[in-house]
């Protein structure tokens, strides 16, 4: 036996070493967890579920090697063990789907057929990986990609203005606020800062928490969710200018609302003041009232075959219908303000669906994190 192995090991993430991976990179032949961290260089790879990974060394149905059968049963137990489980959360090709999927309440100001009115390629294909969208009145919009630089572009394409972070590192996430500036977070120096003009001010710099996004409100107050330097906590933080006024991180139980990890966790305030976190790590949509109470999590439609629901970008429009991105099946769920799911946009060719932001036309504007491409999709009558 490998001195590397014995019977009492777990099956572990190549990478971070996390128990019982989901992914397996076959072409690389290194198990994954879902991690972003970890599987993000993989993504362009054969990536398949950790259970329908092939081995290199093939054996015989239902025998053993002598000496190897208690590994061998340990391993068939943990893969049949994982394949039951109802939290696995898997990266699995997207369903066909012959249009919109609604349900019996989706309400007939719904586009029967959504329709892409528009595509914007971007400088923040291939590498630098577009990251986040955020709409500037209706006709041009910001990006944020795996650089540091911040891009306002017309919907013709044009570059119409960049500029570096003041820190020099990759903003954490972007949002066009009331006043039409752009805020920005940096995870790395732990600060919220705003672009006026050409001109980067700080607003806050945090202290044993790392910011992670950030929206701007219906009144001049932004909203930050962030974790902890440990990553055992995560709350979302409201300032009003220079102030925190408010900090929402447990229910009425004393339960944790979010999770903790440094996965994405985009939120948006919907017009009805509901606070909505698209939790990638958490699986859910947490919507808390303006108070700070939670309202419900929404963790996918319900369906006879229910497929794994790992939210990513997050928008609302002005009817206050949520609008949530899957980045594994390409793909955009319509919920209602009370958590009901109204339908997918999943059969216009998108591609690794990542930041929405919706204009205040109600269209949708999705960031495509490989292509680099910002599609304008019209999904109202």
């Amino acid at each position: 036996m490998s001195s590397r192995f014995c019977a009492q090991d777990v099956i572990r993430c190549d990478n971070c070493e996390k128990p019982v991976p989901t992914l397996h990179c076959e072409l690389c032949q290194i198990n994954l967890c879902k991690d972003l961290d970890c599987v993000g260089e993989h993504l362009e790879h054969r990536l398949v579920s950790f259970e329908k990974r092939r081995f290199t060394i093939e054996y015989p149905s239902f025998t053993t090697i002598a000496g190897n059968d208690q590994e061998e049963s340990l391993e068939t137990r943990l893969v049949s063990a994982r394949a039951k489980q109802g939290n696995d959360r898997i990266a699995i090709p997207k369903e066909e789907h012959s249009g919109p999927r609604k349900t019996s309440g989706a309400v007939s100001s719904l586009h029967a057929k959504p329709q892409i009115i528009l595509e914007i390629i971007t400088d923040c294909g291939e590498r630098k990986r577009l990251l986040s969208v955020s709409c500037l009145g209706n006709s041009e919009f910001w990006t944020s990609a795996k650089d540091n630089i911040l891009r306002l572009y017309n919907l013709q394409g044009e570059l119409l203005k960049s500029g570096r972070t003041k820190s020099g590192n990759r903003p954490s996430n972007i949002a066009v606020i009331k006043s039409g500036d752009l805020v920005y977070t940096d995870h790395n120096d732990r600060s919220i800062n705003i672009l006026k003009n050409t001109k980067i001010d700080l607003l806050v710099r945090l202290r044993g928490w790392l910011p992670l996004y950030v929206c701007g409100t219906s009144s001049t107050d932004l909203l930050v969710i962030m974790i902890s330097d440990d990553e055992k906590q995560s709350k979302v933080v409201r300032f009003s200018g220079f102030t925190e006024t408010q900090s929402i991180q447990t229910d009425d139980f004393g339960h944790p609302l979010y999770s903790t990890t440094n996965d994405p966790k985009d939120l948006s305030e919907n017009r009805n003041l509901d606070i909505c976190v698209a939790d990638y790590s958490g699986g859910a949509v947490v919507v808390v009232s303006a108070a700070g109470k939670l309202r419900y999590r929404y963790t996918g439609p319900p369906s006879a075959t229910r497929r794994p629901f790992q939210p990513l970008g997050i928008a609302t429009d002005s009817r206050g219908r949520i609008l949530v991105s899957e980045y594994w099946y390409h793909s955009i769920h319509i919920v209602d303000r009370n958590g009901q799911f109204l339908c997918y946009i999943d059969n216009l060719g998108l591609e690794h669906t990542w930041g929405l932001c919706v204009d205040s036309k109600d269209n949708l504007f999705v960031a495509e994190l490989k292509t680099g491409k910002v599609k304008k999709i019209q999904y109202y009558k």
